[in-house]
């Protein structure tokens, strides 16, 4: 009998005793090509040598230390290589333990912003349907997949859920690609001024739709249109690239394809490659300084964030 509380209580999943590159072994000595990655996380394979040499000399210098009274270099020049890959915009990287956990932060962050400027009226997030930023309560209030929602749903904060720019299913017969593009684009502007606009903290997307409408990218045009409608109204844009970021679309975000820079935008899964568990929130000055100007600090914070970070090569993994 196992003591795990497993996702299924109903299936015993197999046990796995090692791992080789793309190869996932398990006690009966089964092979199984791990061709997701697990959950788009193994982007190194499994047993890098290189990777767990780097693991075993931070463990030799230092396993923890708690980011309320320190910091160390690993976790500095984490933060460093992840900024000289962002937009000269983005300077502030916040360290946490998973994509659910970067979710949450960008979203209270986005929200102590409005806070911290003045604006503590703003209190409601626009995002879009058929969409998952996570589990936790906060990340799951503003995904829209209604079966993650249902039981949870007298929990969750209120959201608006606008269209996704899924033009397979819901692109008109008499429009080009570029127009319904724009036409789901402008829903974000109806709901802003049907909610008003100062009561909105900010929109939520992924650049490239994962969990639940797999690898579904936007129409050219799209999200231009989108960051135009947050500059106009005032408001965030919070992009999840939890799992389109960290190198998987070609460039390290996302984003750039589309010609943007968020205001926020949260990675973690390809970030350590699943050889320990680590997510980021990149911000822009505008947000950090909000705080950096105010109250100077972020009322939020996790027991191993930005610890036990090592070094390998020229690459930080965690």
């Amino acid at each position: 009998m196992s003591h795990v509380f497993h996702r299924h209580c109903h299936h015993l999943p197999p046990t796995i005793a090692s791992g080789n590159g793309m190869y996932l072994i398990d006690t009966q000595g089964n092979e199984y090509l791990d061709a997701c990655g697990g959950a788009a996380v193994s982007c190194l394979g499994h047993n890098h040598p290189s990777v767990l040499e780097a693991i075993h000399r931070q463990l030799d210098t230092i396993p923890y230390a708690h980011t309320g009274f320190f910091t160390s270099a690993p976790s500095e020049a984490l933060a460093e290589k992840l900024i000289d890959l962002a937009p000269s915009s983005i300077n502030h990287a916040y360290l946490v333990s998973g994509g659910s956990e970067a979710m949450e932060t960008a979203l209270k962050l986005a929200r102590q912003y409005w806070v911290e400027v003045g604006e503590p009226q703003r209190q409601h997030f626009i995002a879009r349907r058929q969409s998952y930023h996570g589990n936790t309560l906060g990340a799951l209030s503003v995904g829209g997949n209604a079966w993650r929602r249902a039981p949870f749903a007298p929990l969750l904060m209120d959201t608006s859920l606008i269209a996704p720019c899924y033009a397979y299913r819901d692109q008109g017969p008499d429009e080009t690609a570029y127009e319904y593009g724009q036409r789901v684009a402008n829903e974000l502007e109806a709901m802003l001024l049907e909610k008003g606009p100062d009561t909105v903290i900010g929109f939520v997307a992924e650049p490239v739709v994962g969990a639940t409408a797999g690898a579904l990218t936007a129409e050219a045009g799209y999200f231009s249109r989108i960051r135009a409608i947050c500059d106009q109204y005032n408001i965030l844009l919070i992009l999840d690239e939890v799992m389109c970021g960290t190198g998987r679309t070609g460039r390290f975000f996302a984003f750039e394809h589309e010609d943007i820079v968020p205001d926020i935008v949260a990675i973690a899964k390809g970030l350590a490659a699943g050889y320990q568990p680590i997510g980021a929130t990149l911000v822009t000055d505008r947000v950090y300084e909000s705080i950096a100007s105010g109250s100077g600090f972020f009322q939020h914070g996790h027991t191993f964030m930005a610890s036990g970070f090592f070094q390998h090569g020229h690459t930080f993994m965690a």
